[in-house]
C-alpha cells in the first residue's frame, strides 16, 4: 500500500490518494482541483471510479454527460462511473473517487443501501441539499478523513472504508428525504424493490426494453411495480427503462464515431425505424439531426441557455417521457 499525495497550489488545492496494488483499490480526495472533469466514454470498466462531488462554493454550472445543469452551493452529486462531467468552477469542488476494489457498493450493499437510488439508478441526476446541520457533519468528516491520508500503516484502507461507508449512509438518508417523497419512515421493502428494478435496469436495458422482464425478475406484476414507483418516484418504471436506454443513445453519438446503426444494434432495437422514432420521441431529434447539433454545439463551444437547480441547460435533448413502439 502507498500514500501519494499531490499539491499543484496551495493547500487547499490537493489531490489525496490512497492506493493498494495487491487489491487493485484506488480512493481518493480531490480538494479544489482546477483539472478535475472527465470527459470520455467508458462502459462497464472495472477501473473506473465512482464519485461524490461537493460544491462548496457559491453556485456554479456542472455538465454531466453533455447536459448542463445549475449545482447549488453546499449540495452534493454522485456521479456514476460510466458518467462524464466538468464543472464551472473546480475550484470550489471536494471530490471522493473510489473504484469497487476499494469498495463495492453493491457486495456491500446491505451496509450502505445505495444500489440503484444513489449509483445504478435512474437517468436522473441528483442533487442533495446540505442543510446547515448537515455542511457541518460533512465538513467534520472531511477534516478527519484528510487527518486519516496521512497514517500511512496496515489499517489506513480499512479505516478510510469506514469513513467512506458514513458518507455514503449519510447521503442516501437525506436522498430518501429529497428524493423519495420525503417520508423519513419510509418503507424498506418497498424502497428495495425501487432500488432492485433501477439496478436490473442498468443492468438489461440494452437487451430488455419492457417492463414486464423486470417484474417477472423481481417476482412481482408489472402492476406491483408501477404502484411502487408511484411511490417513490415522478417517473413510471416505463420511463425509467426507456430514458436511460436514451441516455446511453445520446452518449454513444456524443462520445464515439459509432454510426446510428451502431448505435442502435448495440441498444437492442432490429431496425432504424424503430430506433429513430424512439431516439425522436426522447430528444424531439432524430439520430441524423442529432449528430449535427452536437457539430453545432462544440463550434459554439457551449449552450448559451440559463438553467435551474437540477434542471439541464440543454432542453432540445432532455429525454421525455415515451414508450417504444
Amino acid at each position: 500500500m502507498k500514500l501519494k499525495m499531490e499539491r499543484p497550489g496551495a493547500l487547499e488545492n490537493m489531490k489525496l490518494t490512497f492506493s493498494d496494488r495487491e487489491k487493485n483499490a484506488e480512493f481518493h480526495l480531490l480538494i479544489g482541483e482546477t483539472g478535475f472533469e472527465k470527459s470520455s466514454y467508458r462502459a462497464h470498466r472495472k477501473n473506473d471510479l465512482l464519485t461524490i462531488a461537493w460544491n462548496t462554493g457559491q453556485s456554479q454550472r456542472v455538465g454531466v454527460d453533455e447536459q448542463e445543469y445549475v449545482f447549488p452551493s453546499n449540495t452534493m452529486l454522485p456521479l456514476m462511473a460510466n458518467q462524464s462531467f466538468h464543472f464551472s468552477c473546480p475550484e470550489d469542488v471536494i471530490a471522493w473517487q473510489f473504484n469497487r476494489d476499494f469498495y463495492c457498493i453493491i457486495t456491500h450493499d446491505q451496509e450502505v443501501s445505495c444500489v440503484g437510488f444513489l449509483f445504478y439508478g435512474s437517468s436522473q441526476t441528483m442533487f442533495i441539499d446540505l442543510d446547515q446541520a448537515h455542511q457541518r457533519k460533512i465538513q467534520i468528516l472531511f477534516e478527519v478523513f484528510k487527518d486519516e491520508f496521512q497514517q500511512a500503516d496496515q489499517v489506513q484502507g480499512e479505516m478510510l472504508r469506514m469513513l467512506l461507508v458514513r458518507l455514503i449512509i449519510t447521503l442516501t438518508r437525506l436522498g430518501k428525504q429529497q428524493y423519495a417523497g420525503g417520508e423519513p419512515d419510509t418503507d424498506d421493502h418497498k424502497f428495495q424493490l425501487f432500488r432492485q428494478f433501477n439496478l436490473l435496469v442498468e443492468l438489461n436495458y440494452r437487451n430488455q426494453h419492457d417492463v414486464q422482464f423486470y417484474a417477472e425478475a423481481l417476482h412481482r406484476s408489472s402492476k406491483t411495480v408501477a404502484n411502487v414507483f408511484a411511490l417513490y418516484g415522478k417517473k413510471s418504471p416505463s420511463q425509467i427503462i426507456h430514458e436511460r436506454i436514451a441516455l446511453e443513445a445520446r452518449r454513444l453519438f456524443y462520445y464515439t464515431d459509432k454510426s446510428a446503426k451502431e448505435v442502435y444494434t448495440e441498444l437492442g432495437f432490429e431496425d432504424a425505424a424503430h430506433f429513430s422514432r424512439f431516439f425522436k420521441k426522447h430528444t424531439n431529434l432524430s439520430p441524423s439531426e442529432f449528430k449535427k447539433s452536437i457539430l453545432l454545439k462544440r463550434q459554439k463551444g457551449g449552450t448559451g441557455h440559463s438553467a435551474k437547480p437540477g434542471i439541464p441547460l440543454i432542453l432540445s435533448i432532455q429525454s421525455k417521457p415515451g414508450f417504444i413502439e
